[in-house]
């Protein structure tokens, strides 16, 4: 996809949430660094309310190793958002997802990305194949096209 994440229309899943205090900047907008956040948030809500994360206990965990952000309007607080998420590609140890955020009743996003997770042992930080149980999760959040 050659500019991704244009609508909510192309995402699978939500999570509503609301801007603090603390993540304006001196310019009196969102901080570009907390648009992160909502990304990890909203990801790893979709993978522990799907069963594919227990984030105290899971053998195998994601780790970040690729991050994007386009930003295309600012937001300032207070505001609330919708953080979206999907899956764009799924691999035989990572999987790429793509990510928005989205103020409340927009259509299009503030600012959209993409971050790969590369699942590894815990114990041991080696890459390890996705675990089915995973894999099954993040289907369910997969784009087409």
């Amino acid at each position: 996809m050659s500019d991704p994440g244009q609508t909510r229309a192309d995402y699978a899943y939500f999570q509503p949430m609301t801007t603090r205090w603390m993540d304006n900047d001196a310019y009196q907008h969102i901080n570009n660094a907390v648009y992160y956040s909502f990304f990890d948030t909203v990801a790893n809500n979709f993978l522990i309310e799907h069963g594919a994360l227990d984030i105290g206990k899971s053998a195998v965990v994601g780790f970040i190793v690729a991050s994007s952000c386009s930003y295309r309007k600012p937001i300032a607080y207070p505001a609330k958002l919708d953080a979206a998420f999907r899956v764009n590609r799924i691999g035989t140890s990572s999987v790429e997802y793509g990510v928005a955020v989205f103020e409340e009743n927009v259509t299009e996003p503030a600012a959209f990305g993409t971050y790969t997770h590369v699942f590894v042992e815990r114990e041991s930080g080696k890459s390890v194949s996705i675990p089915e149980k995973i894999r099954s999760a993040l289907e369910l959040a997969r784009v087409t096209g």
